[in-house]
């Protein structure tokens, strides 16, 4: 892909060069099965658990960020999912819910990167920022929609409350002020490209989350 230009906004770039990775995820054979409900709901609460240490990592680095120039603006309090996760994680597990919480390989590394990002490299946070909240408002919604019919969570209750944004009455307006925001990002075309890069290198990274959920709960139907 050619570098970024004046050619198309910035968040067209980023959507148009991630396109493939974003693909890949969300076509795994972990969340294929898990969204076709072949797999149980001890695959959907791990899957859970490993979204907790990547948040955790993301929205600690918030807290540091919220005054930074680059990253600051995207640090929007009605998108964070720390609280709704843990909520959900209690009704997973029960209240010792953090007792032998164990992150795969693949999601510790995932959250390393997001923290170095954070602690080094705000414009690289924005890219991890970018891949997650922006999916689970939109993809997301398909996660919670098939958790209610599988398992039987309550609609938007406990167990599902991550997907629910409740502070976002109007979420395709919100996404289009987010994009405004990666529009307007203070980089010049190089520094684009790298941020482009860092959300190519998210979605690997997610992607191999779900591979090792995938040899954790292989198919047997």
């Amino acid at each position: 892909m050619d570098a970024p230009g004046t050619a198309a906004p910035f968040s067209t770039l980023i959507r148009t060069a991630s396109h493939e990775q974003h693909t890949e995820a969300e076509t795994s054979t972990f969340m294929g099965d898990l969204l076709g409900g072949r797999l149980g709901v001890d695959a959907y609460t791990r899957y859970t658990e490993q979204l907790w240490f990547v948040y955790r990592a993301l929205e600690d680095g918030a807290e540091t960020l919220r005054n930074d120039p680059v990253a600051g603006p995207f640090i929007q309090p009605e998108l964070m999912r720390g609280s709704e996760l843990e909520r959900d994680l209690a009704h997973l597990r029960g209240p010792g819910w953090r007792e032998d919480l164990e992150p795969l390989p693949a999601t510790a590394a995932y959250a390393e990167r997001v923290a170095e990002c954070a602690r080094t490299w705000p414009a690289g946070y924005i890219a991890h920022h970018y891949t997650r909240y922006l999916g689970d408002l939109s993809g997301g919604q398909i996660i919670r929609d098939k958790a209610e019919r599988t398992w039987g969570f309550a609609r938007k209750g406990d167990g599902v409350r991550f997907y629910v944004f409740e502070e976002i009455a109007n979420p395709a307006a919100f996404k289009r002020g987010y994009r405004e925001l990666l529009d307007a990002v203070d980089a010049d075309d190089l520094e684009k490209q790298r941020i482009i890069d860092e959300c190519k290198r998210a979605f690997a990274l997610n992607t191999a989350v779900f591979r090792e959920l995938g040899e954790v709960f292989p198919l047997s139907a």
